[in-house]
């Protein structure tokens, strides 16, 4: 799998946050039932948008947000992906790739840049859904393309500007965006692939165009695309050219992760889902239940009710019917289904209430109090036990203890 990582140019928001968890937790199913799952998650360090927030200094910027992104991922507790490749480690593989798209006629070098020659593939168009004669013009107009259509592999360098550059073929330059992604993910994944992810705005023409670099030159590539939704902030998709953003540090220090990630869980990963402090605030009350579980008596389960579970997550990995299901083991004390069924989201429940002898002694002569109508000694003797990290629950058929 290989799932697009940012564009290090800021401290990545919140959206950024999706794609990310949506491959994590589809890779810890895949190995859960049975699959070699390895997830690529690129870094894209060489682009316009870091020259033009840090001209002459983009390098610097790149490796700060990277890391930043790094420890803001990893702070959501969900590991790693198996591979983190970066633009600025695979340019040699970037150039041979674009040599070749220059050899087979899908490419041409003009003015020190490498364009793509859309017209050259027939099948252009066909993941966005659009026309190869009504495709619009890409976004970067220029005199040195063939037709306004085609797209930057390799750009030469502007020094006034851009502060890193390597040598290749047609001069100091660097590559284009596209192309990065088409080389890092056959670089580790070969030339074919079972699934592609990203956010839905980058349906086109990014992916788009890795298409057409890749299945130009016989990649068959990726067989199966999954286009995540969108953030929404007050109704418009989050991105950091309107500011309706809140970065994933930021909200990882107002919300922490369990909340976040039962908000990432309540929504269908290919719907856009609204990020507001409402949405989050229900998802820490439902986290919130999820750590009272162990209040409900344990019960065992009638029937194979895993079954259920997995059922949800291997249709089109429905994450808010699993996070129902979730809800309904807690209210029925499935305590161990429920700790498996977080698990599988990077959440869990802890540790279970355990007391030793003293405090269970506690726990029966309040029983004993409250038999005698004791309510001052009963109320002392509740307040001892939770002076050791548990607390009492009265039922009809005898109290229990539970961990705070």
């Amino acid at each position: 799998m290989y799932f697009c990582g940012p564009t290090v140019y800021a401290r990545a928001h919140i959206g950024n946050a999706r794609p990310f968890v949506l491959g994590m937790w589809l890779r810890s199913w895949l190995r859960l039932t049975g699959y070699e799952a390895i997830l690529v998650h690129n870094i894209t360090d060489i682009n316009d948008k870091i020259y033009d927030a840090a001209p002459g200094a983009s390098a610097a910027l790149a490796a700060d947000a990277t890391r930043w992104y790094l420890e803001d991922t990893g702070d959501l507790g969900l590991g790693m992906p198996d591979h983190l490749p970066k633009a600025t480690e695979t340019v040699p593989e970037i150039v041979a790739f674009i040599g070749e798209l220059i050899e087979t006629g899908h490419a041409y070098e003009s003015g020190g840049d490498v364009y793509f020659r859309v017209a050259s593939f027939p099948e252009y168009g066909r993941l966005s859904g659009q026309r190869p004669d009504q495709v619009e013009a890409q976004e970067e107009p220029s005199p040195l393309k063939e037709d306004p259509r085609d797209f930057a592999l390799w750009k030469a360098n502007k020094p006034a500007t851009e502060d890193t550059w390597w040598d290749s073929p047609w001069g100091r330059g660097r590559p284009g965006w596209h192309i990065e992604c088409s080389v890092m993910a056959e670089l580790l994944l070969g030339p074919a692939f079972e699934i592609h992810g990203g956010g839905l705005d980058l349906v086109f023409p990014h992916h788009e165009n890795e298409v057409a670099q890749s299945r130009s030159v016989g990649r068959p590539f990726a067989r199966i695309w999954m286009h995540n939704g969108m953030l929404r902030s007050t109704g418009d998709d989050m991105h950091k050219s309107i500011g309706n953003i809140e970065t994933i540090r930021e909200a990882l220090e107002r919300w922490g992760r369990e909340p976040l990630l039962v908000f990432f869980l309540s929504g269908h990963w290919r719907k856009p889902i609204d990020y507001s402090d409402d949405t989050v605030r229900q998802a820490a009350a439902q986290w919130s239940s999820f750590q009272d579980a162990y209040r409900v008596p344990e019960a065992t389960p009638d029937g194979n009710e895993w079954s259920r579970f997995a059922a949800a997550l291997d249709d089109d990995f429905n994450t808010p019917e699993a996070l129902a299901l979730l809800h309904e083991w807690r209210s029925r004390g499935y305590w161990d289904l429920l700790d498996r069924g977080l698990a599988v989201f990077g959440l869990g429940l802890g540790e279970r209430p355990l007391a030793d002898d003293d405090i269970d002694r506690l726990r029966q002569e309040r029983d004993e109090a409250r038999d005698r109508k004791d309510w001052q000694r009963a109320d002392e003797l509740r307040e001892a036990i939770r002076g050791r990290g548990f607390d009492v629950v009265d039922e009809p058929a005898g109290s229990r203890l539970v961990r705070l």
